[in-house]
């Protein structure tokens, strides 16, 4: 399989796994070793502006205070993730694409705080991690679509219509899909 870098996977109407129901991911990473990818359309509850204040940040903008932030994953759920635009220089960033990068050294939160850091971003605690071969067999299984990824989609969408919009992106409508899969 070819790498599903800078691709959503679009959580099948049956996924059994409650860490990704209707869910879309991000994939950040994908080698022999495995996949790494970041949920964007499930909130956990939090602010950005909670987050900077447990880190001793404060900010002024009011619209960055109040982003929530994802739940990226189930694994390392204490772990920061700031997707963004393409654009700066970050300790620990990973170019996706042209377009976005994800960076996990708080030097970007800080420069956020500070009205200097990336001009759009999305905050995600935890990660959804594959082992060799995993991801790939639950492709085989149907378990997940996938598409190119649109950054439009992960910064400008509401959170509720990810999925759905997400699904669009190849023409399909969710609500049209069996939640089983079978083969002849």
């Amino acid at each position: 399989m070819d790498s599903l870098v800078n691709h959503f996977l679009i959580a099948m109407p049956g996924m059994g796994d409650p860490n990704f129901g209707e869910t879309v991911t991000l994939i950040c990473e994908h080698n022999d070793g495995g996949a790494l990818g970041l949920v964007i359309n499930r909130a956990i509850g939090m602010s950005l502006g909670e987050v900077l204040t447990q880190l001793g940040l404060e900010t002024d903008d009011v619209a960055l205070r109040d982003l929530p932030v994802m739940q990226g994953g189930p694994v390392q759920q204490d772990r920061g993730f700031v997707l963004h635009s393409r654009g700066g220089d970050w300790d620990s960033t990973l170019a996706i694409s042209e377009a976005l990068q994800v960076t996990t050294s708080q030097d970007v939160l800080a420069a956020l705080a500070e009205g200097r850091g990336p001009e759009r971003v999305l905050v995600a605690l935890g990660y959804a991690g594959w082992g060799a071969g995993q991801l790939e067999q639950e492709m085989a299984a149907n378990a997940w679509l996938s598409v190119a990824a649109d950054p439009a989609l992960v910064f400008e969408a509401p959170l509720e219509e990810r999925w759905q919009r997400a699904a669009g992106l190849l023409g399909i409508s969710l609500e049209q899909l069996s939640s089983y899969a079978g083969h002849a």
